[in-house]
């Protein structure tokens, strides 16, 4: 099913409106600008009846803004009505690039800066909006997901406190384990997948690549990552493998067990491209292993596809990596902060996810199902079938 469904004569729950955080405003005004485009021709007939006021506009993004005190402290402000409307707030809470003034001390904006900031802009709407929606693509906290000791539990309790404060819906991208939405069973929590994304940008970038047995592998770096390769390879009509982290459980290194070895377990990788697939890349340091051993094993190219690149420990290795081989290509979504050096890498891929994430919102705020738009076995089958036919 097309990204941009009709719903012709189906009205809207209530005026569409965005609110974008500082950090989320260029993926907030491309995915406007698709909002923009589905709306212009659909429903025209309806345009000056009651249900689909504001149904036609040049721009749904609203202003607001995060500003902050010398202390740090900060208030958040909508500056445009948001009575009666079905809004939606956008945060990118890895958005490192912000910085503000602390008593004369500049500070770079953190995770907890931006979800405190979100609440902000939740409170200020709170009362007034007819529905609230959160689009936070990078789940906050969601590797603190569950408990194996006497740990907090962020992710469960940042889910409770968003809709205790009046929201309805949580939209997300490859939550690191949607089983968190337990936390909150009696709301709308949604997390989305990006394989049609993945293989369309690699495709696009890798003309020549064939995707057959013979020729390609996918490949799971760990055992939480299995899920989304078993079905990419499923819908790819490949065979896949996996690695598995023996990990020293002795001791804790930066909040976590260090890697000893990874083992790998699957068929010969001589001669074949391999698709290494996660929900990100943090610092990098064992998705580069994983390639690095694939390659030992005969591998002939290796992509990487994760959701999110955050790069915590920078590019160097990932430069070296590439110079010597070891990874031919690197795919991220647009979800999250990319920095100007990374978009500038030879071997960097974009997916783009704008599109999509406006399918979603014009779907929800329908208030019809999202099968229209999330269908991505459908169309990743449309899309080898149209390369079948070009060759």
């Amino acid at each position: 099913m097309s990204e941009n469904f009709s719903y012709e004569s189906v009205p809207p729950i209530a005026p569409l409106k965005l609110a974008a955080l500082d950090g989320c405003r260029e993926l907030a005004e491309n995915v406007d600008k698709y909002l923009v485009k589905f709306r212009e021709t659909s429903n025209q007939q309806f345009q000056n009846t009651p249900d689909f006021q504001g149904y036609h506009e040049a721009s749904y993004i609203i202003r607001s803004s995060c500003p902050r005190f010398g202390t740090g402290e900060a208030k958040g402000i909508l500056y445009d009505s948001v009575r009666g409307v079905d809004l939606f707030i956008l945060a990118d809470v890895t958005n490192y690039s912000l910085t503000y003034t602390v008593c004369g001390y500049e500070n770079h904006m953190s995770p907890d800066d931006h979800y405190q900031d979100l609440k902000r802009i939740i409170s200020a709407a709170t009362g007034k909006a007819h529905r609230i929606n959160v689009i936070m693509p990078f789940l906050y906290e969601s590797r603190q997901h569950r408990r194996s000791q006497r740990e907090s539990l962020d992710c469960a309790f940042s889910l409770q406190e968003l809709v205790n404060m009046g929201v309805t819906n949580i939209i997300t991208f490859d939550a690191h384990d949607p089983r968190v939405c337990n936390a909150i069973p009696l709301y709308g929590f949604d997390s989305f997948n990006p394989p049609y994304q993945f293989i369309k940008g690699l495709i696009k970038a890798e003309p020549d690549l064939q995707i057959d047995k013979e020729h390609l592998m996918v490949i799971s770096p760990d055992e939480g990552a299995m899920d989304r390769a078993v079905y990419f390879a499923g819908v790819l009509g490949v065979d896949m493998g996996m690695f598995y982290k023996r990990r020293n459980y002795s001791t804790i290194v930066n909040g976590k067990n260090p890697i000893v070895a990874h083992e790998f377990l699957g068929d010969d990788l001589s001669g074949k491209d391999v698709i290494i697939i996660d929900d990100m890349i943090s610092s990098g340091e064992s998705m580069l292993d994983v390639a690095y051993q694939i390659k030992e094993r005969g591998a002939k190219r290796v992509f990487v596809c994760t959701t999110f690149g955050l790069f915590t420990d920078g590019l160097a290795k990932f430069d070296e990596y590439y110079e010597k081989g070891y990874i031919n290509r690197v795919v991220t979504t647009n979800l999250n902060y990319r920095t100007p050096e990374l978009l500038s890498r030879p071997y960097y891929v974009e997916a783009d996810m704008t599109k999509f994430l406006a399918a979603i919102i014009d779907c929800i705020n329908h208030d019809v199902s999202t099968e229209h738009v999330n269908s991505p076995t459908d169309r990743i089958h449309s899309l080898l079938e149209k390369i079948e036919k070009s060759v």
